[in-house]
């Protein structure tokens, strides 16, 4: 509103000056050195002096600001009264309380803005916006699904268990009871080593299920900020997603949400393509379905949607709105996607040809 005010009077008292000075042009004068004056001398030098001098220029008008927003508030909630009254003549209600973006919102667009200047690295710009989704994302996002787990029977041999657990590469495993969804334990490839030194090795009464700890499980719709705070408390780094009627649909580990922050964390034979996304040499890629929606996004800066589901099967599917035949080829948000395999009513994999860049005009 100052803003406002000073540049209307500066203009008029510029204008009458001019044409009691000058007899012809005088408004054209006048407008050529105000524009000029309010450039230079009421925006782009305040403006500079006070990002050059953050601290000294919010200290100094820290207290005229706020002096003049308390005197003006009732002239600025007047019209802000008329805007939305004109507003709603249009159909346009007003929402109280409701900001335009959230602090979220607002923070991501200033690093995606600083990202398009150069001043934030791709990785730093993943690492922040991932922080940020994980008040946002759950459990279902990012967890192993079921059908991916690696699970023991309990009640198969010590041997074939041990076995299992040797030539596995990973550290913690459900076991299971008469149905591989009955999880009653969860061992410990740590605690079964140790105990095999203690046996020296020998397998003859050793109780596996006696080495399980409790399986923890916990529902899906946590989001990934509460369930992080939840490993930090119990000290835990797996869990056991289950649904609201009580159903498994899942596994979360700490790695899988700490991943969210700083992408994909690959063991020492890993390659730098995560697994499930192989390169062609036709600039398309080889994609297994159950591969994430984000895992693609981040990974080949794609801008897929992820909010309607949660794989790259799951979106075909959704926006197929069927399932799939083998040979199929579709054509959402730019992305060329053919169906390469698919298994009962599972999509196994696909191919996905992302758009290819516009070209760039030359002739001015």
């Amino acid at each position: 509103m100052g803003n406002t005010f000073v540049n209307i009077l500066a203009s008029s008292l510029a204008t009458s000056i001019a044409l009691s000075l000058f007899d012809e042009g005088a408004v054209v004068i006048a407008a050529v050195v105000m524009t000029a004056i309010i450039l230079i001398f009421g925006e782009v030098l305040p403006k500079t002096l006070a990002i050059a001098r953050t601290d000294h220029t919010a200290l100094a008008v820290a207290y005229p600001v706020r002096l003049f927003v308390t005197l003006l508030s009732p002239v600025l909630s007047a019209v802000q009264f008329i805007v939305w009254r004109i507003l709603r003549l249009f159909g346009l209600k007003q929402t109280p309380g409701e900001p335009v973006l959230t602090a979220q919102e607002e923070i991501r667009g200033a690093i995606d803005l600083h990202h398009q200047e150069g001043g934030v690295e791709r990785e730093h710009r993943d690492m922040l916006g991932g922080i940020l989704d994980l008040a946002e994302l759950h459990l279902g996002d990012v967890m192993v699904h079921r059908k991916n787990m690696e699970v023991l029977d309990g009640g198969a041999p010590a041997e074939d268990i041990v076995a299992r657990v040797l030539s596995s590469s990973h550290t913690r495993f459900p076991i299971w009871r008469d149905d591989p969804e009955n999880i009653v334990g969860v061992l410990h490839a740590k605690d079964l080593l140790r105990t095999l030194m203690k046996h020296q090795g020998n397998l003859q009464g050793i109780d596996i299920m006696s080495l399980a700890s409790v399986p923890w499980f916990v529902p899906d719709t946590t989001n990934l900020e509460e369930q992080l705070r939840a490993f930090r408390d119990r000290h835990e780094h797996f869990a056991l997603v289950v649904d609201e009627y009580g159903v498994l649909q899942g596994l979360v580990t700490l790695e899988d949400i700490l991943e969210e922050i700083f992408g994909d964390i690959a063991e020492e034979l890993d390659r730098h393509i995560p697994d499930g996304i192989r390169p062609q040499a036709d600039g398309s890629y080889n994609v297994d379905g159950w591969t994430p929606v984000r895992d693609l996004n981040r990974e080949l800066e794609w801008n897929l949607p992820d909010e309607v589901a949660t794989t790259i099967a799951g979106l075909v599917i959704h926006e197929a709105r069927v399932i799939p035949e083998v040979g199929q080829v579709f054509s959402f948000f730019g992305f060329k996607l053919e169906i390469l395999r698919r298994q009962r009513n599972q999509i196994m994999a696909l191919r996905i040809t992302p758009p290819r860049p516009e070209p760039v005009d030359r002739t001015g």
